[in-house]
């Protein structure tokens, strides 16, 4: 990384640009694109504004129909709780504190929705400016802002964790940042640095519980690379999360999970049409990660490919660099994912569980930048692959879930062959339908009167 003062304000002038650019690219839409699963997180963090309580007894009065949706869970205490994790609100809780203290948006469940579209799109935020500053570790600031840009437009960072609250914009925050404390020389690793990034691990697991592979993975790293047993101290943090996020599931449901064990128990047999949560055929879930019409990373955001370009350097590092350590975490993380029966992820947009690995790429994209920069063919295709992601990400964030794709003509998920339909693509069909009428529905004039 550059290391004199000059450079260094002008990638901080870069960084605060590169966020306000993404920021309002996330808010453009002017609406929330919730979710089923995202009900619960955005109503907590209303309810911790308006009442400091994790209790939605009241939201669930007003509003019935939620009483029959699995996230919402009766506890053991009997009042009704998130059946999902609490770190995404709790996360959420400041920026949404700072919203309700304009008091032009009071803390009541009608704005749940506000809440939510502002704390996942500053936590996304958070996540792209941290990816810059990684990618500084091994290119300059012209390839570090192309890299947070394709990581922050170019996937679905932008259409499906920037717009609501569920656990994705949370998991990025935290990922980014742990890569980004990871990212110097092993003689670099200071104490500081292993703290934060073991808080940025910390907050990622107890967030979302299906990455606990990338989090061992990158925990492993700092002994292997420091070859220092006492540097367990400075991983602290992540046991503190994971210690918190059991004793409060424990206490609210009697299960070091949650409600996820009863949650998983009805989701996948009467929702998605399979028997459990492990596939029988993880190779047809890998493929499909890949290049489902509907759901294939390399279809929706083929940018990620530059990071093959840095597996040389990544060679050549051996294990006491981060690039291993990373490509190592994304491997153990798409194979947990491929492993799933529904490795589609529902009703989304595009590859919803692969924007958990989005972060682990970036060290590898900024290694692979010389050999890009190298050839004239490499930089063309890199450049095309950055447009069409980005066109396909703005698609999303514009006009699902309009299209109806997931219902149309048949239910996705109890009819998995449309997942693999190359007559009805996804993004096609939004192409066809346009913009979603939906869009600016957050704006005071468009929203119903309460």
């Amino acid at each position: 990384m550059p290391s004199n003062a000059s450079s260094t304000r002008r990638a901080g002038v870069l960084a605060a640009v590169i966020g306000l650019a993404v920021f309002a690219c996330y808010n453009a839409n002017g609406r929330e694109i919730g979710s089923y699963d995202s009900q619960p997180a955005k109503y907590t963090t209303v309810q911790l504004v308006a009442h400091r309580s994790f209790m939605l007894d009241t939201i669930v009065g007003r509003q019935p129909v939620l009483r029959d949706r699995i996230g919402f869970a009766i506890a053991r205490d009997g009042h009704i709780r998130s059946a999902y994790s609490v770190a995404p609100p709790v996360l959420a809780w400041l920026p949404s504190e700072i919203l309700a203290a304009t008091r032009l948006v009071p803390p009541r469940p009608s704005n749940a929705g506000m809440y939510a579209k502002v704390a996942a799109s500053l936590l996304v935020t958070l996540a792209v400016v941290f990816v810059f500053f990684a990618a500084r570790w091994r290119t300059n600031n012209s390839w570090a802002a192309l890299i947070a840009l394709g990581f922050g437009l170019g996937t679905n960072a932008w259409p499906t964790a920037s717009q609501t609250l569920w656990q994705h914009e949370s998991t990025l925050a935290g990922l980014a940042l742990a890569v980004l404390c990871l990212a110097p020389p092993a003689a670099r690793l200071n104490t500081g640095r292993l703290w934060l990034a073991a808080a940025g691990l910390g907050i990622a697991g107890a967030a979302r519980y299906q990455v606990a592979p990338t989090v061992l993975v990158l925990a492993l790293s700092v002994f292997a690379r420091r070859r220092r047993t006492h540097d367990a101290v400075a991983l602290l943090p992540v046991i503190a999360c994971a210690a918190a996020m059991i004793g409060v599931n424990t206490m609210w449901f009697g299960h070091p999970l949650g409600a996820l064990a009863r949650l998983e128990a009805t989701l996948h047999p009467q929702i998605h049409n399979v028997s459990g949560p492990i596939s029988t055929s993880p190779w047809m879930g890998a493929l499909g990660l890949l290049i489902s019409p509907s759901r294939g990373l390399l279809v929706f955001s083929p940018v990620v490919t530059v990071a093959l370009a840095g597996f040389g350097a990544m060679r050549r590092e051996g294990w006491q660099g981060d690039l291993r350590w990373c490509a190592m975490a994304a491997a153990a993380q798409f194979g947990l994912y491929a492993s799933y029966s529904v490795w589609w992820g529902g009703h989304t947009y595009g590859p919803r569980y692969l924007i958990d690995l989005l972060p682990l790429l970036v060290p590898l994209a900024a290694a692979g930048t010389g050999a890009l920069r190298a050839s004239r063919f490499a930089r063309a295709a890199a450049g095309t692959a950055l447009a069409w992601s980005i066109a396909l990400a703005a698609t999303g964030a514009f006009c699902y879930p309009a299209e109806a794709w997931n219902t149309n003509p048949t239910e996705v998920d109890r009819n998995h062959e449309r997942l693999w339909d190359w007559g009805d693509p996804q993004f096609v069909r939004c192409w066809r339908t346009g913009l979603s009428p939906q869009n600016m529905g957050l704006l005071p004039r468009n929203r119903p009167a309460r």
